[in-house]
């Protein structure tokens, strides 16, 4: 039996008021759903607190989508990991591609933060993905392997098998068009592969998939070989889409 991590990243969306009003239509509603099921919301950084209050008492747990690797200092507009950890927040999204398109991350300050965050007793999703172009000429592999390696560089093994990775081809992030069945199944165990050989070890990290999941395809892709669950953008910003998606993890946890 799969046990799945369902996750949503809300971006740059929601207020205090309406993050909180979704968090307890959620709270409610998975009363009832397998304790084996793990949820996952990582509001913006001004909502923590509101959702925190929400989610008070409730089986969902909430995170950060980003954070900024140095413990304090000259860093205007950066969130420190003491900060996130003084919230409530039990993990930190780093990585995402639009940190990398938008801001200009790369794999080297990622790999600062996945090591301040494991430092700080804070969980990592760790999101790699090939852009288009990349996918077209054969490279998505070798894009993988890169980001992989430099990402988690100077950890040891038993620190990466905490890491939640989350596979979110860039083309598919917010255009409303899926990784075929078959791209999914074959990328998520390439991952899984090179991981272990990466360490020398059999890793089984959580490999969840991001980019445009949604309730439509949401069985079809969980049920794949290698698919861990889901890092849900748009989808997770709708209480009855985000919770037609958990119900269809969990029945399939059955």
């Amino acid at each position: 039996m799969k046990k799945f991590f369902i996750a949503g990243n809300w971006k740059m969306n929601t207020t205090p008021k309406s993050a909180m009003e979704l968090c307890l239509l959620l709270k409610n509603s998975t009363k009832e759903l397998g304790a084996e099921l793990d949820i996952l919301v990582c509001p913006p950084f001004t909502n923590i607190q509101a959702v925190a209050m929400a989610l008070e008492g409730s089986r969902i747990k909430y995170g950060a989508q980003n954070c900024y690797f140095a413990e304090k200092g000259a860093f205007t507009g950066e969130i420190s990991l003491e900060m996130l950890k003084e919230l409530g927040c039990t993990y930190v999204i780093i990585g995402h591609s639009e940190r990398r398109k938008i801001f200009n991350e790369d794999n080297e300050l990622i790999n600062k933060k996945i090591i301040s965050s494991l430092s700080a007793g804070i969980n990592q999703i760790f999101c790699i993905g090939e852009t288009l172009e990349e996918r077209q000429n054969g490279k998505t592999v070798e894009v993988l392997k890169e980001q992989i390696s430099v990402g988690l560089k100077g950890i040891s093994p038993e620190q990466a098998k905490t890491i939640v990775i989350a596979y979110e081809p860039v083309w598919a992030i917010g255009t409303g068009i899926a990784a075929s069945p078959e791209q999914i199944q074959d990328t998520h165990i390439e991952i899984k592969k090179y991981i272990s050989q990466l360490f020398d070890d059999e890793m089984k990290n959580l490999i969840l998939y991001g980019g445009s999941l949604d309730p439509s395809n949401a069985k079809s892709i969980l049920e794949l070989r290698g698919v861990d669950g889901g890092l849900i953008g748009g989808a997770s910003l709708k209480a009855d889409s985000f919770l037609s998606i958990i119900r269809i993890a969990s029945e399939l946890q059955k």
